[in-house]
């Protein structure tokens, strides 16, 4: 099948074909047709399927006819993130030069002032985040009652990000005859419910099964021991080994803990740039641009760059943490081997970390097999609570009621990171402050958040009034105060 078949304007196919494609992926296949005859779709893919070119060209078809009015955008994109937004709009910018339509980014970062000036202009196609679109919403600058296709990408991500309140709100704003296209990835309960509160009898467009990686993919894992240096370690000797590495994307849980392998990766002459969500929009969009041109072959980032970013030629995934939720897993690996081309994906793994490998064993229904020795093969190394000398973290040293060393990593957003055990630079000691113990308890900890810990405080259970204090006392009890069993006078 080729581009011709699926019902598409003739500027549309023009601009196609320049862009140099002939064949759709089968999401596009699926969708576009079901799209053009303005019917809701509910698409499922796996990322790095074509997505957004599902929804990108029919839109384009569609918007031939009609005309834009001021503040009253005719279609509207939500996407969760900056960088995808900024992605869509690029697509658009692409595949309708031989258009006349106004496009619209509206996105944190950037001045009020300029985004009004476009939606007073009048657009055809508005993309947003949904923070900002609500913000311009309850400016008064921009009305959602003439919103004639709705898409809502990623909506997983979404999830994710907490925005499906916003979601809400914004499908109440536009018009209830409006046509709806919902993308995701992945399927949990709660997107089924608002695909079910917000579709009007959907076609569903599923390509693979749900949380899925590309076949092109080769997934291994990595053993190594807990302590952050090792894994450091660990990282170094993986990228150094990888003779057919071009560039590659590192992926971590936490963005302290992106800068900290930004700056070790640095010392040690790896050309490495960082991505979290901390950055600004200037900095996050020039250091995607410095990953894209070569000039940084190494990404450090957080989820932030894991979903739907179009860098088609990334060879390597490592992931440096293995991703507290399994879902994270497909998308992070989803960034190599798109469009048809080999990638590999490896995953450092610690002893602690069996669970969340078996959660995304599960969900992939696949086996990874490990590169190498496995766990068992490993010497025996600190346990995750030690320190060196001796000392323990906040959760041992509350009961004596100081304060444990922070765990690494912890002072890398103040710049003060710590140096890795092969270097020679000096560890700073610092002497540990008492915090004083609360007589009720001897095992009273210190709160997390001062210590850069992500641990939840331990306190004492609540009680509720469902728990059982003895015999209840009904008024005063058997004890009568002297002064209520004096005789009242009266008059």
């Amino acid at each position: 099948m080729s581009f011709a078949e699926l019902g598409l304007s003739e500027k549309v196919l023009t601009a196609v074909t320049a862009a140099g494609y002939s064949t759709p992926t089968p999401i596009q296949a699926q969708a576009i047709p079901h799209v053009l005859a303005r019917k809701d779709v509910l698409g499922i893919a796996q990322t790095g399927t074509g997505k957004t070119a599902a929804f990108t060209l029919p839109m384009l078809t569609i918007l031939e006819t009609g005309r834009a009015r001021a503040r009253m955008p005719r279609t509207l994109i939500l996407e969760p993130t900056r960088e995808l937004a900024a992605q869509v709009e690029e697509n658009f910018t692409r595949y309708g030069v031989n258009q006349k339509l106004s496009v619209a980014l509206l996105i944190g970062g950037v001045s009020f002032g300029d985004q009004d000036a476009k939606i007073t202009r009048g657009v055809d196609v508005l993309i947003a985040t949904p923070g900002r679109l609500l913000d311009h919403v309850e400016r008064g600058k921009l009305l959602l009652t003439g919103v004639e296709l709705l898409v809502i990408d990623e909506a997983d991500r979404m999830l994710d990000m907490g925005f499906i309140p916003d979601i809400e709100r914004i499908c109440k704003l536009v018009p209830f005859t409006r046509q709806t296209l919902f993308f995701t990835a992945t399927m949990p309960p709660e997107i089924t419910r608002i695909s079910e509160q917000f579709l009007h009898n959907p076609v569903r467009v599923e390509v693979s099964r749900p949380a899925t990686a590309a076949a092109t993919i080769t997934q291994r894992l990595i053993a190594s021991n807990a302590q952050d240096f090792e894994k450091r370690e660990t990282l170094r000797k993986l990228i150094k080994g990888a003779t057919d590495l071009q560039n590659a994307i590192v992926f971590c849980n936490r963005k302290r803990d992106v800068a900290t392998l930004h700056k070790s990766l640095q010392r040690h002459g790896f050309p490495a740039v960082a991505l979290h969500g901390d950055m600004d929009q200037y900095a996050r969009m020039a250091a995607l641009e410095s990953f894209r041109t070569g000039e940084n072959p190494i990404l450090v980032a957080s989820d932030v760059a894991a979903r739907g970013l179009d860098i088609p030629a990334v060879s390597h995934v490592f992931n440096f943490d293995v991703p507290t939720h399994a879902e994270d897993y497909v998308h992070r690996i989803g960034r190599t081997g798109r469009a048809g081309r080999l990638g590999t994906a490896f995953t450092i793994v610690t002893r602690h970390d069996d669970k969340l490998v078996s959660a995304v064993e599960k969900l992939t229904g696949q086996t990874i097999a490990f590169e190498g020795p496995g766990l068992d093969a490993l010497p025996p190394g600190e346990p995750r609570e030690e320190r060196r000398g001796g000392r323990r973290d906040d959760k041992r040293s509350s009961s004596r009621g100081g304060r444990g060393r922070p765990e690494r990593g912890a002072r890398a957003e103040s710049g003060n990171v710590r140096p890795d055990a092969d270097e020679t630079v000096a560890d700073t000691q610092r002497k540990p402050r008492r915090v004083p113990i609360r007589p009720d308890s001897e095992t009273a900890a210190p709160s997390p958040v001062a210590h850069g810990h992500d641990e939840p405080r331990r306190s004492r259970p609540h009680r509720t009034r469902d728990d059982d204090d003895g015999p209840q006392v009904k008024g005063l009890g058997d004890h009568v105060p002297a002064f209520l069993l004096r005789p009242a006078r009266v008059g």
